[in-house]
């Protein structure tokens, strides 16, 4: 029975983990559950799992969560370890008892946990694109040495990891992530400083959180696929391309030395790539639905806009750069896209600020975890600065014309 800590338990890859794990109960148990805020979804997890431990993010709510727990039947004696904040996601990923860690914590939170979860050579499904844009070396370095086994969570990379199964890694001529262009991947440039947040938050395939989306409608979450995958293959940003792919069908393709090409296709389920990352180098049923090959079928490809979508082109520049960059360049999209959420800015403002921020913050490579939290910080405050400077700019130039 191999036991597992969910990092971000109450999203939907949280979710998803548990129900595969509802499905492999013969194999896998829970160790310990790390949620947000959310706590009347994870009183309903507690009850069913039956977690060792429990933790969420602020101290002042560990009342509450026994309250709750103890009004929907918990009994004390059956009462989990409750913990709270940094230090409680590093107990419940380091923990001498736990095998495998599936990080999903969105942004930033989860960085300290899996780092620590890589230390000690836990496997990790890892779904949180910030670990390695902004912590790629420290953790890849850290895995190597301790024999971590970092499985790749994202629909992308997960095709990737399998598609190198059919070859060894000095093969492997180049890596092409597919994306589905999000909602405006037709819409004309001149038209995208108009958009909204609602129609940004549409997208045309996945149902995702809030930055998430955002980032897909401007094409840097794929970005951050890119440094995620030159991490975890060991590519250059040259070896990696990015096509458009409306119908996300196909994930990922790998093209060998001999011009062979090997692509991983399957349904737009999240199940499949968890279930793939708790049970490798197996693979077993999946609670997901089968290609039906009797249909008639169009596969769509083509290379993405440079212009429409500037985001793409600056994650390629901040891989190149180094680690500093690609850290600076998840914090200020985060800031961005949160004051595009909240109006403050346009859509199209989101790659000025974060071409700004980049510009603007010259750091030395991180050498600790500390480092790259210290200088992520950084970085916010001076995303921050930049669009008070914006939103300062538009009241003063209506006064200035009166």
């Amino acid at each position: 029975m191999r036991r597992v800590t969910i990092l971000g338990s109450t999203g939907s890859i949280g979710e998803n983990t548990l129900d595969v794990i509802r499905r492999l109960s013969d194999r896998f148990e829970v160790f310990a559950l790390v949620a947000g805020r959310n706590l009347e979804k994870l009183v309903s997890q507690v009850l069913e799992f039956r977690p060792r431990l429990v933790v969420i993010e602020e101290a002042s709510r560990l009342s509450e969560l026994r309250e709750r727990l103890r009004a929907a039947g918990c009994r004390d004696e059956a009462m989990p370890e409750l913990d709270w904040g940094p230090a409680g996601r590093v107990h419940a990923a380091a923990a001498a008892e736990v095998d495998v860690v599936m990080s999903a914590i969105v942004g930033i939170a989860g960085l300290e946990a899996t780092y620590e979860a890589a230390r000690r050579g836990k496997r990790i499904g890892l779904a949180a694109k910030e670990v390695l844009v902004a912590c790629g070396k420290l953790v890849m370095e850290a895995s190597r040495a301790a024999g971590s086994e970092l499985i790749p969570v994202d629909s992308e990379h997960n095709g990737v990891h399998q598609c190198m199964r059919a070859g060894r890694r000095d093969e492997v001529t180049r890596v092409i992530l597919t994306a589905s262009g999000g909602p405006f991947r037709d819409t004309p440039k001149e038209e995208l400083a108009r958009v909204t947040p609602q129609q940004a938050l549409c997208h045309p395939t996945w149902r995702m959180g809030k930055r998430i989306t955002v980032d897909s409608a401007t094409m840097m979450n794929k970005g951050f696929e890119v440094i995620e995958a030159c991490w975890l293959f060991d590519l250059k940003p040259e070896e990696v391309e990015v096509v458009i792919h409306p119908q996300s069908t196909v994930h990922a393709l790998v093209e060998f030395r001999d011009g062979s090409v090997i692509a991983q296709a399957s349904a737009t389920d999240m199940r499949m790539p968890i279930q793939y990352a708790l049970t490798w180098p197996e693979r077993g049923p999946a609670p997901v639905p089968h290609l039906d090959w009797r249909q008639t079928r169009r596969w769509d490809f083509s290379p993405p806009d440079p212009d429409r979508f500037p985001l793409l082109k600056l994650a390629y520049q901040a891989q190149r750069t180094g680690p500093a960059a690609t850290c600076v360049l998840n914090a200020a999209d985060e800031i961005a896209v949160a004051a595009f959420l909240e109006g403050r800015i346009g859509f199209t403002e989101i790659a000025e600020v974060v071409e700004e921020v980049l510009g603007a913050l010259a750091s030395p490579e991180p050498q600790s975890v500390a480092d790259v939290l210290a200088l992520d910080a950084e970085a916010r405050r001076l995303s921050l600065q930049r669009i008070r400077a914006r939103e300062r700019a538009r009241v003063e130039q209506p006064a200035a014309r009166n």
